[in-house]
């Protein structure tokens, strides 16, 4: 029997309104329609999302709107961390839409962002999802040197499909990426989605690329299109399937893995943090 995902309700958005109706603030939970809104809001957590709310490439899996995008708000840092002490935090995650347009991607907002939470919450855990900065290792640095809890940047599929679904990005230099952060010494992170026409043994495979990079968590959920426009759903994986994935990763040599239907990358952050 499929899991079956409440749906945010009214007083939920109510509340998501009161708690984050910060001007000019954005999260990845609105944007992506994520299915686990409902549930992170009523915990008053959130992945906020920095550098606007316009992609510049157009994954056909995501819901994030590629357009034009919109000026750097030089504010958004102080805001982001004005809300979070604002909201109580502990621990959350900033998570920004693809800058290709930037010559740093992105990079020192992020690092800005991570001083300005520190700052102000100094005892608050930061965990930042990062888009690939076109391999760039100085872009990678200048957030690693802003030392966040958790360094996060997400393979999303398996490399086959990637022309199909993740066009503009490189399966080889993601795995770049993660492989880098995770020899500066920082824990490190990554997601992919199931259901998109991979095989399991595409799968298997992938985890196993994984593994060399070295990470400390894996995410595996399961992908469902965010509206009838995208990208379809090519196959449903039952309970049982997350579960041959997730201990195949784990024996594998991960040692921390979350696998299931509706988990994603910052899902719960805070309940898994990096061991």
């Amino acid at each position: 029997m499929k899991q079956k995902k409440k749906k945010i309700t009214v007083s939920d958005i109510t509340l998501l309104k009161k708690y984050f109706g910060f001007k000019g603030i954005n999260t990845i939970c609105q944007s992506a329609k994520c299915p686990n809104i409902g549930e992170c809001f009523k915990k008053r957590t959130a992945t906020f999302l920095i550098l606007g709310e316009y992609c510049t490439r157009e994954c056909d899996f995501c819901a994030v709107e590629k357009y034009n995008p919109e000026l750097v708000d030089i504010n958004e840092p102080a805001k982001i961390a004005k809300a979070i002490k604002r909201l109580g935090l502990s621990y959350s995650v900033i998570t920004s839409v693809t800058r290709d347009d930037l010559s740093d991607g992105g990079a020192e907002h992020f690092a800005k962002t991570i001083n300005e939470i520190k700052t102000l919450i100094p005892e608050s855990k930061v965990e930042v999802l990062v888009p690939d900065f076109l391999g760039n290792t100085k872009s990678i640095d200048i957030v690693l040197n802003a030392k966040p809890d958790v360094f996060s940047h997400n393979l999303e599929t398996v490399p086959a499909l990637y022309g199909k679904v993740r066009k503009g990005a490189d399966y080889k230099r993601s795995l770049k990426v993660l492989r880098y952060a995770k020899a500066a010494g920082f824990k490190v992170k990554t997601g992919i989605m199931l259901g998109l026409g991979e095989t399991e043994t595409q799968v298997f495979e992938t985890i196993e690329d994984i593994k060399s990079t070295n990470i400390d968590t894996l995410t595996i959920g399961q992908y469902l299109a965010p509206t009838k426009e995208h990208y379809p759903v090519i196959r449903e994986y039952s309970p049982a399937e997350f579960k041959t994935m997730e201990i195949f990763a784990v024996s594998s040599g991960i040692k921390q893995v979350a696998s299931g239907r509706y988990v994603r990358s910052s899902y719960l952050a805070e309940e898994n943090f990096c061991i």
